[in-house]
């Protein structure tokens, strides 16, 4: 039986690591607590609401998509072989929370693979319900997350912030040496993890029930009716993302204020049903052009061995921002950052994608493969 993997799902997948870098270098190049904090300048502002609306987690949901597809495909390959998927997959998803750690301390608390890996165990435990079951989780989790960024906007606050690390005195400073930055990641990463358990957790559950059934239903394939459907539907769901996303990035970046706080809750929470939708928007998107024009090899190569782009990303923007490095850390606001991770992702791709075509895989995807036992 021919593989599943396709050039087009390697596409995707780096494009996705493109936009999360964009996501993740200014949590790495501002102190922390910028995150909460309006812009003073309004080219910075514009900045970070072209960011908030179109691009946080909306392509976090996007990997997470391809990381519940790749469940369905490793499961397949295991069957057609002959070898236990438990023994691979719990292998595998516990390298992934060792990575996970280490990349939190060392790295970026912002990290996403031990969440991956807690949810990765749940969604074993659901593996066997057949796709109209999983997508019924999958849309069950849009409310849970709306119920769990309302908890979010509940506690983000700045005592709430102080009290936990993430604002003030104590919290990690990058621009301190390695060791001080990493002793302040490792007090810092408990918040860090709680913050984005409530953010990004129930939609990331969501996003993997949804790539299994895209697999189980071969959603990929030319003829999928799957892709025929979100065809027909992407008009209703831009409708229902634009307006979500602007008004989150909007709200979350200053660019509007309001005079009572009820406008920007809804703004914030409305992005558990519009980072969804424009993430479906975007799949589409990215699907139509993979077909219609030729995909760079480096690309491919990048997608097929993301875990390392992923890291290498961190640890490029750490030496670009750290005191261990360049030294840029709070030298430069969110509309210069936008074109520096642009830069940063780029040259991740290309160094990675050079390596697999020398190395045949990435230097982290081995380490991976072989804690598997696959």
């Amino acid at each position: 039986m021919k593989s599943e993997r396709t050039d087009e799902v390697d596409f995707i997948r780096a494009l996705a690591l493109v936009g999360i870098c964009i996501v993740n270098v200014p949590f790495m190049a501002l102190p922390i607590e910028n995150a909460f904090l309006v812009p003073q300048a309004g080219i910075d502002r514009m900045a970070a609401f072209f960011v908030e609306s179109f691009f946080q987690l909306k392509f976090f949901l996007l990997f997470s998509f391809l990381f519940g597809w790749g469940f369905g495909v490793q499961e397949a390959s295991a069957h057609r072989r002959g070898l236990s998927f438990r023994r691979f997959y719990f292998g595998r998803i516990s390298a992934l929370a060792v990575f996970g750690g280490l990349h939190a301390v060392l790295v970026f608390t912002g990290d996403i693979l031990l969440l991956y890996a807690l949810l990765g165990a749940l969604l074993w435990q659901v593996r066997r319900k057949a796709p109209s079951e999983l997508m019924k989780i999958a849309y069950l989790m849009v409310p849970v997350s709306l119920l769990s960024l309302s908890t979010l906007a509940i506690l983000v606050d700045e005592f709430v912030l102080v009290e936990n690390g993430l604002a003030g005195g104590e919290g990690y400073h990058l621009a301190g040496g390695f060791l001080a930055a990493s002793i302040g990641r490792l007090h810092e990463w408990p918040a860090t993890f709680s913050f984005l358990l409530l953010l990004q957790g129930p939609l990331a559950m969501g996003a993997f029930c949804t790539g299994l059934v895209a697999q189980r239903t071969g959603f990929f394939r030319r003829d999928s009716e799957g892709f025929k459907a979100l065809e027909k539907y992407v008009p209703v769901l831009l409708v229902v993302a634009v307006p979500t996303n602007v008004l989150y990035g909007a709200t979350t970046s200053g660019l509007l204020a309001f005079s009572r706080e009820w406008p920007d809750f809804i703004g914030f929470i409305g992005v558990g049903i519009g980072a969804p939708a424009l993430a479906a928007v975007y799949l589409y998107c990215f699907i139509r052009a993979a077909r219609r024009f030729s995909i760079p090899r480096l690309l491919t190569l990048a997608g097929r061995n993301s875990l390392s782009v992923y890291i290498f990303q961190g640890v490029l923007t750490g030496l670009v921002f750290g005191g261990y490095g360049l030294g840029l850390f709070n030298e430069h606001g969110p509309f210069s950052l936008l074109f520096i991770s642009v830069a940063i992702a780029f040259i991740s791709i290309v160094c990675i994608g050079v390596y697999a075509s020398l190395f045949g895989r990435g230097p982290l995807e081995p380490i991976l493969r072989k804690a598997s036992g696959f």
